[in-house]
């Protein structure tokens, strides 16, 4: 090994900057131990720009103005954690009829009221009874009532409200129109479909005949489509999330009074780990199960990454725990930098030091990666060993047959594992009598170098010198050959 550091650092910042950006991926992690809903990812996204991304996405945000949306992503504050909450707003009451002009129809019951009078309700009336109508009002007149109608149903009046119903089409015609990527397009399109699929399969009607409710709205199409925008903007590499709870109890939606999780988002969350937790309520929305469905690589624990940043996204409601998403975004371990390796185990108490010797050295000449022994006391107080084989998976059934027939074992435990793995090169400098070779591994914030012994150890012989002394020509070796 080389007495110098600075001299390795020197000589490996070339190859440090080069090779930097193999050894990590962008990972966004997602905790979802308060649910997920489309608000919440978003304000959770949204909390991790820089504040030039924030002015970038402001961008985004003011094209929902043309249907009638202001999207605000405020401060928020959920049990003493600071956050965002991603609000979206009706700019006024017309956002709903430019709804219907997309849509081409006016489809908000399946009776027609056609209202040309003013009501004026001053007074309460509490029916508990459904209204069924059938035919077509055309009231060419006042109604100067004294009282307030509180209807169980919903009435199409002239007066303000946020309910539309919508099917794909009519949501592809939005989301087409909007001054966003393709991919970013595609992404919510996606989402969407997989919402779609769900309230087929929920309801028993075809997916192009599904009108959505809730998730039709035009909010709901701003919390989609900002999320697919967000998480273009963060480019991760990589996104898990934890479990999703998903509330216990009931909730009230357009079909009436359904169990938690409601039935379609039940079915998009098939294959993802789901828990209820101790909170009623609906955590999770058909939108924020979608989102996950979508975009997330693996349901698991926190992954080993290093976190570079953190965001909140605030729900509306508040619970004894904070109502938030939490979002991480870091750098995890690459692909190359993880494996799976095999360890071949087995104990022996009556072989020589020599036969296992033989062994050893068949064994690593058939592609081992390691060969080593751990000393161990045996039955009836023998002395022996634990000979442990580390080998790839494909190597796996050639070295078993290896240990059988050189050693005196009767059996052989294999335990299969992840590895994380550090990058190695080896580089090469070539000289007047001879080259060296120097090894070096990078990786996980560390890195290492050494020159080949075999290399120091000829080069020491030829010269008659010491060890010493060869490595500091092979230090002068590798700085000219670096430069």
């Amino acid at each position: 090994m080389c007495g110098d550091d600075s001299f390795l650092n020197y000589n490996m910042q070339p190859l440090i900057k080069l090779l930097k950006g193999l050894f990590a991926m962008k990972t966004l992690y997602l905790d979802c131990g308060m649910g997920a809903a489309g608000d919440m990812l978003a304000g959770a996204l949204y909390d991790l720009l820089s504040e030039e991304q924030r002015a970038e996405f402001q961008n985004i945000a003011a094209a929902f103005s043309a249907v009638g949306l202001n999207v605000r992503c405020a401060a928020a504050e959920k049990c003493g954690i600071r956050g965002i909450h991603f609000a979206v707003e009706y700019m006024n009451t017309d956002a709903d009829e430019y709804a219907a002009c997309i849509h081409e129809h006016e489809h908000l019951h399946e009776h027609e009221h056609c209202h040309e009078h003013e009501h004026c309700h001053e007074h309460e009336h509490c029916h508990e009874h459904e209204h069924c109508h059938e035919h077509e009002h055309n009231h060419e007149h006042e109604h100067e009532h004294a009282h307030e109608h509180c209807h169980e149903h919903e009435h199409c009046h002239e007066h303000e409200h946020h309910h539309s119903h919508s099917g794909l089409h009519e949501i592809e015609h939005i989301i087409r129109a909007l001054p966003v990527s393709d991919a970013v397009k595609e992404h919510s399109l996606a989402v969407y479909k997989l919402i779609a699929e769900a309230e087929s399969h929920a309801h028993g009607v075809p997916v192009d005949l599904v009108h959505f409710h809730e998730v039709g709205a035009l909010d709901a199409v701003a919390d989609i489509v900002s999320c697919c925008a967000l998480i273009e903007m963060l480019a991760p590499e990589r996104i898990a999330a934890s479990p999703v709870r998903t509330g216990s109890g009931h909730v009230h939606c357009a079909h009436g009074i359904l169990p938690v999780p409601a039935p379609a988002t039940a079915f998009i969350l098939h294959g993802v780990p789901v828990y209820a937790g101790d909170i009623k309520g609906e955590l999770c929305t058909p939108t924020g199960a979608a989102l996950l469905k979508h975009f997330v690589h693996e349901f698991t624990a926190m992954p080993l990454m290093t976190i570079l940043s953190q965001g909140y996204g605030m729900g509306k409601r508040d619970y004894p725990a904070a109502n938030c998403v939490r979002a991480l975004f870091g750098e995890s371990p690459s692909e190359e930098s993880m494996d799976e390796i095999i360890e071949l185990r087995c104990n022996i108490d009556d072989m020589t030091g020599e036969e296992i010797g033989f062994a050893f050295d068949k064994l690593l000449n058939a592609g081992a990666a390691d060969v080593y022994t751990v000393p161990a006391g045996m039955k009836k107080n023998r002395p022996g060993i634990m000979l442990c084989v580390l080998c790839s998976v494909e190597k796996r059934g050639a070295l078993v047959q290896l240990i059988f027939r050189h050693t005196s074992t009767l059996g052989i435990r294999e335990c299969r594992m992840p590895r994380y793995v550090l990058q190695r090169e080896t580089q090469t400098a070539k000289f007047e009598d001879g080259t060296i070779r120097l090894k070096t591994a990078q990786g996980f914030g560390v890195k290492r170098a050494k020159f080949e012994y075999a290399d120091i150890a000829a080069l020491a012989e030829r010269r008659a010198i010491t060890l010493a002394d060869a490595e500091k020509i092979a230090e002068t070796a590798f700085k000219e050959f670096s430069e």
